[in-house]
């Protein structure tokens, strides 16, 4: 029969246009199984707003893929009926490397999907060349990998503080490394052969707890990550504001009421200043607490009892609860999630914090939820949120 011309009018929906559909699809389902396994599929359909044939579609394809797999006791809704089987997360065929680069070390780590750290290790820097950072940082991952030689690697992530252009896979700029137009995602894919995502830490750690942390459901977040670099991330409805060549973030010079440390931009009382590491350890040597550059002794310290250094914690969480305060009157997030060595280890420094914030507004701001692996999940998250808004393509075994 020949075709009419309505016939040759009429096309069928771009095939881009569906591929773009099923990969949204496919990340709705695994999401939904991250969120809610061992779950069964009725459920995702159910929650989801797909129909139960593409619920089932979905499931055979991430199954097929290694990423779900079926829960291995079927359930029965209220002991009637045909029995459910449930599908949860495979946790135990692939990782996924996650590197931070901090200012005196490099943490390298894989986890699993769910964001659970498997293995990790720490390499202290000699020197900042990028190349032999990330030379030993390829090394370190392929060693982990050799420990769990049944896992198989999708792909790298990399968590660094500084400006971070997450497009690229560049970091723009990092004073304290000395770092500026450094190619990491060229540099560390061309040592490890595998998919390689950059991003700032502090958007990772965004990254994380909603997937991960207490900030799930959350409808907006805010992560203060407060460390030798100083920087924020902002998160709406799953989405982080990354800004033009993701350079949002950037509060290193945001003025603290009542500071007075100097800062390298040639003003006093900038929050880095104030708040570093650097300043933390400097301050604590000044008072007799240690005698090194490791804030961890520290906290040993003011654990063991030390008031001054325990003094010294507090008064670091407070000036912390200002740049909150400030921030929250800005952006107005329903969740806070901070990552403070004090906050991390302490109650009266979490208290600290969240009355210089604001009485008002103190429930809304939680520690981090890794106390004691955030800088692995730091890096491992930028992956891992990669891999769930995209799993047909995150997926080396994809076809």
């Amino acid at each position: 029969m020949p075709r009419t011309a309505a016939s040759t009018l009429v096309s069928p929906v771009p095939r881009a246009a569906d591929s773009d559909r099923r990969r949204t699809s496919a990340s709705v389902v695994l999401r939904s199984v991250l969120e809610h396994g061992p779950v069964a599929r009725s459920t995702i359909a159910r929650l989801t707003g797909l129909s139960p044939a593409s619920v089932t579609e979905h499931c055979a394809r991430l199954a097929g893929l290694g990423l779900i797999r079926e829960d291995a006791a079927p359930r029965r809704s209220g002991g009637v009926g045909r029995p459910h089987v449930p599908v949860d997360l495979d946790g135990e065929r692939f990782v996924v490397g996650g590197v931070h680069v901090a200012v005196p070390y490099t943490t390298v780590a894989l986890l699993d999907l769910r964001g659970r750290v498997v293995a990790e290790r720490r390499l202290r820097h000699e020197g900042t060349d990028p190349g032999r950072v990330f030379d030993r940082a390829a090394g370190a991952f392929a060693a982990l990998l050799a420990g769990v030689p049944d896992r198989r690697p999708l792909g790298v992530g990399v968590a660094v503080g500084g400006w971070v252009d997450r497009e690229t896979g560049t970091v723009v700029e990092h004073g304290l490394l000395g770092w500026r137009e450094v190619p990491v995602r060229d540099l560390l894919g061309a040592r490890t052969g595998l998919p390689v995502h950059v991003d700032g830490h502090a958007r990772a750690l965004v990254h994380g707890e909603r997937m991960f942390g207490r900030a799930g459901g959350s409808r907006s977040v805010l992560h203060l990550f407060v460390g030798n670099v100083v920087d924020a991330a902002f998160a709406t409805n799953d989405e982080v504001h990354h800004g033009p060549r993701s350079a949002a973030g950037a509060i290193a010079h945001l003025p603290v009421p009542g500071g007075d440390e100097p800062c390298a931009c040639g003003r006093s009382g900038c929050l880095q200043a104030e708040l570093s590491e650097r300043t933390l350890c400097r301050r604590a040597r000044a008072a007799g607490v240690g005698d090194g550059m490791n804030p961890m002794r520290v906290v040993a310290a003011a654990a063991a009892g030390d008031t001054m250094a325990r003094r010294l914690l507090r008064e670091r969480a407070r000036a912390t609860g200002r740049a909150v305060g400030l921030l929250l009157d800005v952006l107005n997030p329903e969740t806070v999630v901070v990552t403070e060595v004090g906050v991390i280890h302490f109650e009266d420094c979490l208290g600290a914090l969240r009355d210089a914030a604001g009485d008002s507004r103190a429930a809304t701001v939680l520690p981090t939820s890794f106390p004691d692996s955030v800088l692995a999940v730091a890096g491992g998250s930028v992956m891992l949120d990669v891999l769930f808004r995209d799993p047909l393509s995150a997926s080396p075994e994809v076809i």
